[in-house]
């Protein structure tokens, strides 16, 4: 392994041309002199035994052009010259141009990075002519198909209301099945467990004002949905949308602190479930998040892990076919599954293994390590430029040759073209039918139950393939579902999620000055085990309660709530009176009124009568015990009377 330094500068490229004319060279395997440098007249090859200095870590400063390699590996190569244009072969024996020269100096083939750059944008601008010459001619195309188009999108539109699977277009009302033993039968509650972060006040009027359906359908179309005052909150931070690159420049020049930077994901989502109107939005998030999981914190994402999150969320309730090419595309997951150092000779497998396993048709798809192992060759060349920090196609590290995944098959025959197939790929899994089960199935853990029926899943996978994986009909489905309306109280609110809930009951609101508590409750749901995107594998938080239930987490939780309830933490918040909250503005006459006041403001019900005696109990009271205003279950010990009920299955299921 070499160590020493060596600089390359556009100048001694261009220099050996002078060499030529004292270069002897008649046929293809003709050798040059030893000391002359290997540059050919156009047209002429040469087929020479080199040394390369493979590079493994250079800089490159862009005014002057020059590439400081620091730490290269020497190896013996059979390159072909032509020209200035040095060629090696592939894994396939396809002679591959690489951006590396000859270099007189040293004798051996060295890297340059202006080369490297120079064919990425001559290539960038190839692309945009032959696009600009396409669309000239769809446009010719288009024009003649578009009333086509029109009408059979009618005729389609047409059918499908019609058709025996109701609410593909239209939420249709919900009917509740029999209330829980913990909650009530009132539709508002529900979908505001399941599609928000637990009810509010004035959330609960808003959804019975407007109706269940005509709130789901704000829902599903989130900018529809006013939300000045989160938006200001997200505005004090900065904004998830700022190209990669600019974060990328603020971290290096000290704006910024990388850190902190990965760290506002969590600020971020924390914010947005606490305070945004678009709950349903903000679950989603959640869901493709850890569907698409990229662990915060993480390794080497601090420039484009908050962009990753602003890409799922705007990728969120549109086609699953376009939000599966933005992930799989995107920055921090080719760095996280390492795809952004997978080459021709060495083709990773971590991500192509996940795209099938994780991401698509799941891990009964059918695959096998064949497929796994194409995959991982189609995904070759999907990369990261090491300068800005954004995508790119990297070709000379393309793996060429045909590739066979499942049902599809691709010729796959340039490196030049490799991007192209990978978005073949990506097309083709998110509309097969397993991946249409997959994803059917997670969203009906998701929001209705640990173990959904067969029926549903299949109701939403057909849904799913019916709309092109389009994810607002699945979830209009879902929403008018029976087994949506029977599912009152059955699954259980992970730590993140109990601890959001709690405190939009508890009606507590950003400090005007700072926005640390939401980061302060990160870190309780992280003491509980449950960090949002916390998850250290690709496989993400689990969904289902047999995960999320042990002596550990239970108590976590139970410590939790009360810190919430008494104040104590978070602590950058403003709140209201927990008397007010819990009570309201007159006290009850009796203890026995009072635990059904705190239970009806709490949860819109008062509890079992063998509940509430157990709660009597705690309290050291009878029903008929008088309530005054010294009564310690409405002053110190308002907090433990609270908290015991918030750490009750009347909270902790949704």
């Amino acid at each position: 392994m070499g160590h020493e330094t060596a600089t390359l500068t556009r100048r001694g490229v261009l220099a050996g041309g002078a060499a030529i004319a004292a270069i002897a060279v008649t046929g293809v395997t003709t050798a040059a002199p030893a000391n002359a440098a290997l540059i050919t007249p156009s047209g002429t090859v040469v087929i020479k035994k080199v040394m390369q200095r493979r590079a493994l870590k250079w800089t490159y400063n862009a005014r002057t052009r020059i590439t400081t390699v620091t730490r290269y590996k020497a190896v013996n190569v059979v390159a072909r010259f032509v020209g200035t244009k040095v060629y090696l072969r592939n894994a396939t024996g396809t002679w591959v141009l690489v951006p590396y020269v000859w270099s007189r100096k040293t004798g051996t083939l060295v890297y340059s990075r202006y080369l490297q750059l120079a064919w990425a944008a001559a290539a960038r601008a190839a692309a945009v002519k032959a696009a600009a010459d396409a669309k000239a001619a769809a446009d010719a195309k288009a024009a003649a198909d578009a009333k086509a188009a029109a009408d059979a999108k009618s005729a389609a539109d047409t059918a499908a209301l019609s058709s025996p699977t109701a609410g593909f277009k239209v939420v249709t009302p919900l009917v509740l099945a029999t209330a829980s033993a913990y909650h009530t039968n009132d539709a508002a509650r529900h979908v505001l467990r399941r599609a928000g972060f637990g009810p509010t006040p004035a959330e609960l009027a808003e959804v019975n004002a407007m109706g269940y359906a005509a709130w789901v359908e704000a829902q599903l179309n989130p900018t529809s949905v006013p939300d000045a005052a989160c938006d200001a909150l997200l505005a004090r931070m900065s904004p998830q949308s700022t190209p990669i690159w600019k974060v990328r420049h603020n971290i290096n020049t000290g704006v910024i602190n990388g850190w902190e930077q990965q760290q506002s994901v969590l600020t971020d989502f924390a914010v947005r479930g606490l305070w945004s109107k678009r709950q349903l939005l903000t679950v989603l998030e959640d869901f493709w998040g850890n569907h698409f999981n990229v662990t915060v914190p993480g390794d080497n994402i601090d420039d484009s892990r908050a962009h990753y999150a602003h890409t799922i969320r705007t990728n969120a309730l549109g086609k699953f076919s376009d939000l599966l090419r933005g992930i799989s595309r995107h920055p921090s997951m080719l760095t996280y599954l390492n795809n952004r150092d997978s080459t021709a000779e060495h083709p990773n497998e971590n991500q192509g293994r996940e795209l099938l396993e994780l991401h698509t048709v799941g891990v009964d798809g059918g695959y096998g390590e064949v497929g796994v192992l194409n995959a991982a060759r189609v995904l070759t060349g999907l990369s990261v430029d090491n300068e800005s920090g954004e995508f790119e196609y990297k070709p000379w590290n393309h793996w060429v040759g045909t590739v066979t995944v499942l049902g599809w098959s691709h010729p796959n025959t340039s490196e030049t073209g490799g991007e192209a197939v990978a978005d073949a790929l990506f097309a083709y899994l998110a509309r097969h039918p397993a991946t249409a089960r997959h994803i059917a199935r997670k969203l009906a853990v998701r929001f209705v139950s640990d173990t959904p029926s067969p029926g549903l899943v299949d109701l939403l996978a057909a849904t799913y393939l019916k709309f092109d994986t389009a994810i607002v009909p699945v979830l209009r489905v879902l929403f008018s579902s029976a087994e949506f309306g029977a599912s009152v109280g059955t699954k259980l609110a992970r730590p993140f999620e109990h601890l959001v809930a709690t405190a939009r009951l508890m009606a507590i609101q950003p400090s005007p000055t700072n926005l640390d508590a939401p980061r302060q409750l990160i870190y309780m749901a992280e003491n509980a085990g449950h960090n949002p995107f916390g998850q250290p594998f690709p496989t993400g938080q689990a969904d289902t309660a047999d995960q999320w239930q042990s002596t550990a987490a239970t108590l976590t939780r139970w410590n939790n709530a009360l810190s919430m309830v008494a104040g104590w933490y978070p602590s950058d918040v403003v709140r209201p009176p927990l008397l007010s909250i819990a009570v309201g503005a007159t006290l009850p006459a009796t203890h026995g009124a009072l635990v059904d006041t705190v239970a009806t403001n709490l949860f819109g019900r008062t509890l079992a009568p063998e509940h509430k005696a157990a709660v009597l109990t705690f309290l050291a009271a009878t029903d008929a015990k008088v309530v005054t205003s010294n009564s310690a279950a409405v002053s110190y010990g308002l907090s433990n009377f609270v908290a015991v009920l918030l750490d009750s299955p009347y909270q902790m299921l949704r």
